[in-house]
């Protein structure tokens, strides 16, 4: 089969493929929040079904591509997010039909309050770009071994970095004991939710890796989060 991936200045259809996923993911979540559901005794919100992918995503990206297209996938979606959000807004303003009765429900998922939403957003593109950077360093470190360890232990500091800011933001106020159980629960659900999966990422990984014909190892390259045209 022709690949048509023959550049680091250019993609081809997988990566653009597990983009689009990303980016899915990352706004589903987002929507999926208004739901809260219960596991025994611990509430949680919808986003953490499908959040995770995103990690895992970002972890396949990472280890077939490099960094530095990590690095713009993950800017994507953090502008795609912001789009959603600001459009939502929008459409929430506009005059609503009179006989539609679906505006407290409509507000209800996309009234999200400025704070929450700054603190999601920051958050993820701060947790995103850690688990990026834990990933590739790692790769290199290791020679390109121990795939299992590096994605648990980047998801992990991605995801610890992600509550780090996210919880204090959107939940100031609320007490200390109360703001160390959520986000000790959140990081290990997320990161167990990696582990449960693992066979499906590495072997989306090796996949990946034998159809691109690519193993991207990010030697003597610009970290700088803010270099997104750099791929």
């Amino acid at each position: 089969m022709e690949q048509n991936f023959n550049g680091r200045h250019s993609v081809s259809v997988s990566f653009m493929l597990m983009a689009i996923i990303f980016n899915v993911c990352l706004i589903a979540s987002n929507l999926f929040e208004t739901k809260l559901f219960m596991v025994g005794p611990i509430a949680l919100t919808g986003g953490v079904i499908i959040f995770p992918v995103s990690y895992i995503i970002n972890d396949c990206l990472v280890e077939v591509y490099g960094y530095r297209k990590a690095r713009l996938v993950i800017w994507t979606g953090f502008l795609m997010n912001f789009f959603v959000v600001a459009m939502a807004q929008i459409v929430r303003v506009l005059p609503a039909a009179p006989f539609w009765d679906g505006g407290p429900h409509f507000d209800y998922v996309f009234a999200m309050a400025p704070r929450v939403t700054v603190a999601s957003m920051l958050a993820f593109l701060c947790g995103s770009t850690v688990n990026a950077w834990i990933m590739s360093k790692m790769k290199v470190a290791s020679q390109g071994r121990r795939f299992s360890v590096r994605a648990i232990v980047s998801s992990l500091g991605g995801e610890t970095v992600d509550s780090l800011i996210f919880f204090p933001i959107a939940f100031w106020g609320l007490g200390a004991v109360e703001m160390l159980s959520l986000m000790g629960t959140q990081v290990i659900l997320k990161t167990m939710y990696e582990v449960i999966i693992l066979p499906v990422t590495s072997l989306v990984v090796r996949k990946l890796k034998k159809f691109e014909r690519l193993d991207t190892f990010d030697e003597s390259i610009s970290y700088n989060p803010f270099r997104i045209f750099d791929i």
